[in-house]
């Protein structure tokens, strides 16, 4: 196994144990498995509990993606973030439709349906941030060898 696939495994398990873990704890005791109620909204607990989860674990990945994954890069860090953001993006929307989807259409209960929606979303992560976020250019690569 190439030694930064290792390190996305190591760095991107514990953020996402980190994750169903606040996502549980936020469902569960937090929000009390009720609606947040927010200015005239409404957002279901599943929802609510995985954008708490989303606040925390955003900045943790992305500091853990680009000093411990992917260190092959030249790229500013603010180019980084920008596109972090981008990916982080659509994971949010895989997120959200495929625990609309578990929770809403098929009535599986909250947290396994966020144990396999994270499944699916940590593919689409690893390959945007590797091929994406954190490409390394020709020129970093050059002056590892």
């Amino acid at each position: 196994m190439p030694l930064e696939t290792f390190r996305y495994a190591a760095c991107g398990g514990g953020n996402t144990l980190l994750d169903i873990g606040l996502f549980f704890v936020s469902y569960n005791f937090i929000l009390n498995k009720q609606h947040l109620h927010i200015a005239g909204l409404t957002i279901g607990a599943h929802i609510a509990a995985f954008l708490c989860s989303f606040l925390v674990t955003f900045p943790i990945g992305f500091y853990l993606s680009r000093y411990v994954v992917f260190q092959e890069t030249s790229v500013s860090k603010r180019t980084q973030l920008r596109k972090y953001f981008i990916v982080v993006s659509g994971c949010l929307f895989l997120n959200y439709l495929f625990l609309k989807f578990f929770v809403e259409i098929m009535h599986w209960y909250p947290t396994p349906s966020k144990l396999v929606t994270t499944f699916f979303v940590v593919i689409f992560s690893y390959f945007s941030q590797k091929h994406f976020t954190f490409k390394a250019t020709k020129e970093s690569l050059n002056n590892d060898q």
